[in-house]
Order: C-alpha cells, then sequence, then structure tokens
C-alpha cells in the first residue's frame, strides 16, 4: 500500500478524489475525498473511509446510516490523481435516500 500512496497525487489540500463504482454493475454510487490517512485506514478495515471537507475530519462512509461500503479494490486513473473504489454497497450511497448520487441528468 506504501508504494501505491506514493505514487499518487494529491491536491493542495492533501486529498484525492475518490469515486465509489458498484464492484459487480460498475454502476457508479458516489464521489468523495480521500486523504493519505483515509486510504490507510480503508486498507485495514476492508471499508470506505473519506475526508469531509465540511467538516474538516475523516468519516466512514454508512458510521450513522448504516449504509456502508466493503472496498474490493482501489484503482488510481492514469495520472494518478483520482481514485475508484470497487465496492459492494450495502444499502444506498446517497445522503437523500438515492441508490446512487448520479440522478440528475441533463440530455444533450
Amino acid at each position: 500500500m506504501e508504494n501505491f500512496i506514493k505514487k499518487l497525487k494529491f491536491n493542495n489540500d492533501g486529498l484525492i478524489c475518490a469515486i465509489a463504482q458498484d464492484y459487480k454493475t460498475n454502476e457508479i454510487l458516489m464521489q468523495a475525498w480521500m486523504s493519505i490517512q483515509s486510504i490507510k485506514i480503508t486498507q485495514e478495515t476492508g471499508f470506505a473511509t473519506y475526508f469531509s471537507r465540511s467538516r474538516n475530519s475523516l468519516w466512514k462512509k454508512g458510521e450513522t446510516s448504516k449504509n456502508t461500503q466493503e472496498v474490493i479494490e482501489i484503482i488510481a486513473d492514469c495520472d494518478c490523481d483520482c481514485l475508484i473504489l470497487k465496492v459492494k454497497q450495502n444499502g444506498v450511497a446517497c445522503h437523500t435516500g438515492a441508490r446512487s448520487c448520479f440522478f440528475n441528468k441533463y440530455k444533450i
């Protein structure tokens, strides 16, 4: 994990964009931010832990809602500045109660 983290490019706030994706269906579930510490906790526990910019603190997905994300795999993009977390979503992903946070559609 240390070698993987060393390759990652974090922004000026020490964060990296993370996309949670259903490991079976490939459905995009949500977007959040991760720090080095949240990545390490995720790896240690097997459950997604993110960094809340509004609260300036770590948060385990589902710690209050019980809608946890079991992480199967973490993938970095070619520039190593964005992550995809392949997850087993337990319950819904969105705080609105929707399965996915991505439901606002715009047709071109």
